[in-house]
């Protein structure tokens, strides 16, 4: 394989995309050419939320294609186009055979939640101290452990679990379905994991098998009654929305424990839910915090 590197203005990189795209380009994908240096850009975005801008104002636009030929000829028949102006061709060279699959599973390591909780991809061995691990593979759904949102809310139910006990769960936003898996592993007496994306339905209930507990996953409509602990870790804003339907799932004594906020946020979330619990912060890591209240 072989990559065709540009560098273009901003303006340029949509209609970049397209052109690969009719070129049967492998891939396209797009950087800060200023990156590392003053001149670097932050670009940031939520999730399913449009993107503040299309790209940097200097931006490196690499298409991989399966033969030298095809990127040298993408390359001639772009540059010969009038909306190539302003772009420049940074070169074109040979892609490394490697096992992508080796390369991409040395990325993620087991990850400490207590020092006797881990989270461990399948293909490593549980570390020597691990008294309680959960299984899970980077998969489509959000949730491996590695953010602070999941380590927080896991650490939790970890808490709460081996002292208080968690009753009955619900996790809502459920993504991969680890804090559920989480909360099954530390004694919940049931557990109910909804999302609004069939993906993540399907991902919970893969992960549910390969960790041996039971639990039921669907559509946030499977969601009924109350329950002990009402778990979200989504984003600030879908949380404030989402106020008075998670309030209500909140059995009696039951706890509610919200994730994706930041520090800055606290104040806000507070607000929202003041009408029926009072919200305080639990716990917080890298400028993530975890807000918790009971019934």
């Amino acid at each position: 394989m072989f990559e065709l590197t540009l560098l273009c203005p901003e303006e340029r990189v949509e209609v970049l995309g397209e052109a690969f795209d009719a070129l049967d380009a492998l891939s396209v994908s797009v950087e800060d050419a200023d990156a590392q240096t003053e001149a670097e850009q932050a670009l940031f975005g939520e999730p399913g939320m449009p993107a503040p801008r299309e790209a940097w104002q200097r931006s490196r636009v690499t298409a991989l294609f399966s033969s030298q030929a095809a990127a040298e000829e993408a390359a001639t028949l772009l540059a010969a186009q009038d909306f190539f102006a302003g772009c420049q061709v940074l070169g074109i060279a040979a892609v490394p055979e490697q096992d992508w699959v080796r390369m991409t599973q040395s990325q993620f390591d087991p990850v400490e939640i207590t020092p006797e909780f881990w989270i461990v991809p399948s293909w490593h061995e549980p570390p020597a101290g691990a008294r309680q691990t959960l299984r899970l593979d980077p998969g489509m759904a959000f949730g491996t452990g590695t953010h602070p949102t999941t380590r927080m809310c896991l650490r939790w139910i970890a808490g709460q679990g081996s002292t208080r006990g968690l009753g009955t769960v619900l996790d809502y936003g459920c993504g991969s379905g680890i804090l559920a898996i989480g909360a099954a592993k530390f004694g919940a007496e049931a557990v109910d994991a909804v999302d609004i994306d069939p993906a993540a339905v399907q991902a919970t209930e893969d992960n549910a098998r390969a960790n041996g507990v039971q639990l039921r996953a669907g559509l946030p409509d499977l969601a009924r009654g109350e329950y002990g602990t009402v778990l979200a870790n989504i984003l600030a804003t879908p949380l404030k929305v989402l106020a008075p339907l998670l309030c209500a799932h909140v059995a009696p004594g039951g706890h509610l424990v919200l994730a994706g906020i930041l520090e800055r946020q606290a104040d806000e979330l507070k607000e929202a839910y003041a009408p029926w619990l009072q919200l305080s912060v639990a716990d917080s890591e890298d400028g993530w915090i975890l807000m918790a209240a009971r019934r």
